[in-house]
């Protein structure tokens, strides 16, 4: 049976070349002018050559562009997977403390009508969590310890931090204590927090700043010297008064 195309294997392959032959001569072509004064590649390289004495603002657009990818890919990128090893790092050290008997009576003394109700509440609330009950205790002490050292500082992030988690764990010492207990235990945390925030605060004031000015009645006197030139007499004033005129005849 004959082929439906009538046109020989022969010229399929010279039609072939040819085009080909025309797109390299095109590619050719194109690659010339580009070089060529006014050409693509030539603006490009003239912006390269001129970029070091033009500076940041006098620069091309598209050197701005290949620099703060340049400078994003070589800082940010770099700095962004030192994050990751730091939070991993970080993950490490708070999953690898000892493991802590929340909720247990592992605490004694005064401390613990504080310490117990606490770790009550996070055993009891943190059930379904990604981390255990023992690193949110050890990151509640980690806060606390923020606060009260950063405050002591004077830094008012740290003292921000401080008061919000002071007023955290007395809400949570009131709802996890004995019912019986619960006023006693409150009492007392607030007390602990108030008796801390003597360092965590200090410097801190409630009296008002009242700024007063004193004004004496005295008038204020300024004095500008000036020096006044008389102006030169007109020349006019110069003729005698004792010339006539002579009458007409």
């Amino acid at each position: 049976m004959a082929p439906n195309d009538p046109t020989p294997p022969a010229d399929h392959d010279r039609t072939a070349k040819q085009q080909t032959k025309e797109h390299l001569a095109g590619a050719r072509a194109w690659w010339a002018e580009a070089w060529n004064e006014g050409g693509v590649f030539h603006e490009m390289w003239e912006d390269v050559r001129r970029a070091p004495g033009a500076g940041w603002h006098g620069m091309a657009n598209w050197i701005k562009a290949v620099a703060t990818v340049a400078v994003f890919s070589f800082v940010v990128l770099p700095f962004n997977g030192a994050v990751d090893v730091l939070l991993e790092t970080a993950h490490h050290i708070l999953t690898a403390v000892p493991k802590v008997q929340v909720g247990d009576n592992t605490s004694s003394g005064v401390f613990a009508v504080v310490d117990q109700p606490i770790r009550s509440y996070i055993a009891a609330h943190s059930s379904g969590l990604p981390i255990s009950a023992s690193t949110i205790y050890t990151l509640w002490q980690l806060v606390g310890i923020f606060g009260l050292v950063g405050g002591f500082l004077r830094s008012s992030g740290a003292r921000l931090t401080w008061t919000a988690w002071g007023a955290a764990s007395i809400a949570t010492v009131y709802s996890a204590a004995p019912a019986d207990g619960r006023t006693i235990a409150t009492g007392l945390a607030v007390l602990a927090w108030t008796a801390a925030s003597a360092l965590a605060l200090r410097g801190l004031t409630l009296r008002p700043q009242i700024l007063t000015a004193v004004h004496t009645g005295a008038p204020q006197i300024t004095v500008q010297p000036e020096i006044h030139v008389p102006a030169p007499a007109s020349p006019a004033d110069d003729t005698p008064d004792n010339v006539h005129p002579l009458p007409k005849r």
